[in-house]
């Protein structure tokens, strides 16, 4: 079972949001591009420069401290990305425990039938 969150955008027309919880791969990847491609742009600008400060660091610091920092970044990527939507003035709805994402929104729509409507 994943926890999934669903956020509510600010004013109608954007569609909820649900974000499952744990490591995302591709922020652990790409990293800074991965949140440039969410459009968490403050968030992109801090791992950037947290990325190039660890990267001056000599000897083996400046080379295993940079993939910690990313495994960081891959297991809160998309706590990152949540931190971006409550700042855009999103807000946190429901949590829900499914084993993926179309029984998280099934889940989600037996409990609270009105938002079923959001997602069309």
């Amino acid at each position: 079972m994943r926890a999934w969150t669903l956020h509510l955008p600010p004013a109608p027309g954007p569609r909820p949001l649900l974000l499952r919880e744990g490591f995302s791969l591709w922020a652990f990847l790409l990293g800074p591009l991965w949140l440039l491609w969410q459009r968490c742009w403050l968030a992109a600008a801090l791992v950037l420069l947290a990325e190039l400060a660890l990267a001056q660091l000599p000897g083996a610091a400046g080379l295993a401290l940079p993939l910690a920092f990313q495994l960081l970044v891959g297991w809160h990527g998309r706590d990152l990305l949540r931190w971006t939507r409550e700042r855009q003035g999103w807000r946190l709805a429901q949590v829900v425990l499914a084993a993926d994402e179309e029984r998280a929104l099934a889940r989600l729509w037996a409990r609270a039938p009105a938002l079923r409507e959001a997602w069309r």
